[in-house]
């Protein structure tokens, strides 16, 4: 394995327009002062782990570990250049950088990776209990989020139909994706850990400013994806309400993934 990894140039594509955050769309974007609508930091992570699948392919995804911050908004258009870096090789593991760059930018997104060689530590799924999804989703306040107990699980069939959907909406060709035994894309863990916040509450323009990810295991195509949770801390900076979510993923009941997953939930009322 060469000391860069490889270089990836693509065209960052605004995957969330017309949803329901509103922080994708222009015009409330720059209300908060923003250039425009957000590119999700979901969609910037797909393009932050494709040199990583391309250099170490299963391996990574198996038992690899990411932990990514969004530091800078990346817009519609946008030119992302991903670089990477191997920064220690040890008899344990393999770790690396990976920067998101563009020129208006600069660094937008930087991520440390590690490429364990032993096998990664289980967690306990008992520990990460299923409960339904609300009815009617109460408003994300502090009160509300340091009560929950058990967040409700997001159920997502990835099969073959949403794996092609997917892969297009984050423009990645990667062959390991795809066909029979093809895995599932890691930025679509972080996309079912924003439904494990999104679908249990009701919010207002929100961010998605980082996650730590742990992969535990191969989730491959045709599998259903549960994402057990609940709230591991809730803070405030500078005006701005953050949440941190702790959550196992469980693909057809073994787990694959444990996340530390960190969003603003509420943004001061723009001026």
């Amino acid at each position: 394995m060469p000391d860069s990894l490889p270089e990836y140039r693509v065209k960052a594509r605004n995957t969330s327009p017309s949803g329901e955050n509103k922080i994708h769309d222009d015009a409330i974007a720059q209300k908060y002062g923003f250039r425009g609508g957000l590119v999700p930091g979901v969609t910037v992570y797909a393009y932050m782990t494709h040199p990583l699948a391309e250099a170490f392919g299963a391996g990574w995804l198996e038992r690899g570990t990411a932990s990514v911050r969004f530091v800078k908004p990346i817009l519609e258009d946008e030119e992302v250049v991903v670089r990477g870096e191997v920064t220690e090789r040890t008899r344990q593991r393999v770790t690396a950088t990976v920067t998101a760059t563009t020129t208006d930018g600069g660094e937008c997104a930087t991520a440390t990776i590690t490429l364990p060689a032993g096998s990664p530590t289980p967690i306990n799924p008992a520990l990460y209990r299923e409960a339904p999804l609300p009815d009617e989703r109460p408003a994300a306040t502090r009160e509300h989020l340091g009560a929950v107990d058990v967040l409700g699980t997001p159920v997502a069939l990835y099969d073959a139909e949403r794996a092609a959907g997917y892969l297009d909406t984050v423009s990645d060709a990667l062959a390991i994706y795809r066909g029979a035994g093809g895995r599932v894309h890691p930025a679509f863990y972080l996309d079912q850990a924003n439904r494990a916040l999104d679908r249990n509450v009701r919010m207002g323009p929100w961010i998605h400013v980082g996650s730590v990810v742990r992969h535990l295991g191969a989730a491959r195509i045709g599998q259903t994806l549960r994402t057990r949770g609940r709230v591991r801390s809730l803070f405030e900076k500078k005006g701005r309400e953050f949440v941190e979510l702790d959550l196992a993923l469980l693909a057809d009941g073994r787990p694959v993934a444990h996340i530390l997953h960190t969003a603003i939930y509420r943004l001061p009322e723009p001026a």
